[in-house]
């Protein structure tokens, strides 16, 4: 029975992988379409911004891999919510910060960052931060400081579209709003699928390999990105 548990969960983990391979080569990007549209935008535009918001983060396979990372092994709503938060608050400093304060880092950069954080969260989960390098870092400060760099990834992109201060501030804001609507609906369908997962049985025992996908898809995303920094920049 375990063997076949085994099988059925490697099956999954290379289903998973073939189907957000392509994908993950616009995570946390800004589509050309969307791009575009913030480029014409030259006034307030609050609720054009909490939907550009909502669907970057739902969209967001960077985002959403670290998160659902965050979350895998929580048991109690009460820590989501707490580890979320610190995450929120982190990416919402340096969003609104980058963008008002023009503060630019090459986002291929930040993107190949985001993506060692996906391979850290995974290491952390495993267990082997401490055992391979001694590494024993608070995770809720990790979290926090993971966010910073996730914010400051989106505002980096951002500034590269956004063409007109004039209602800037306003319009950040509610970008941010709606990132943070957005991690409320996503958050809330993986935490009911992880949460179900467990009832149903065989989480504990394909823990380790979830994991290893989970960090698998981290370095992806880290090479694609830091391979695209040398061929572009």
């Amino acid at each position: 029975m375990s063997k076949s548990i085994n099988i059925f969960s490697f099956k999954i983990s290379i289903l998973l992988v073939t189907s957000i391979f392509y994908e993950l080569v616009y995570a946390h990007g800004v589509s050309v379409r969307d791009a575009g549209f913030i480029q014409q935008i030259n006034e307030q535009a609050i609720s054009i911004f909490i939907y550009l918001g909502a669907k970057h983060m739902v969209t967001g396979y960077d985002h959403l891999l670290y998160l659902c990372g965050v979350i895998f092994f929580l048991n109690r709503l009460k820590d989501v919510v707490v580890f979320v938060s610190l995450f929120a608050i982190g990416h919402s400093i340096t969003l609104l910060w980058g963008v008002i304060s023009h503060t630019h880092i090459n986002p291929y950069i930040i993107d190949s960052i985001i993506g060692l954080s996906v391979v850290y969260k995974a290491l952390e989960n495993l267990g082997e931060l401490k055992n391979l390098f001694h590494i024993n870092i608070n995770p809720k400060i990790a979290v926090f400081c993971f966010g910073l760099i996730h914010g400051l990834g989106l505002a980096s992109k951002l500034q590269d579209f956004i063409v007109s201060d004039n209602g800037v501030v306003a319009n950040i804001i509610s970008f941010n709003i709606g990132v943070e609507i957005g991690q409320i609906i996503a958050l809330t369908i993986a935490y009911f699928v992880i949460n179900s997962w467990r009832k149903i049985g065989g989480f504990y025992e394909n823990a380790r390999t979830s994991n290893f996908v989970l960090m698998f898809l981290g370095f992806l995303l880290f090479l694609n990105q830091i391979s695209a920094y040398f061929l572009v920049v």
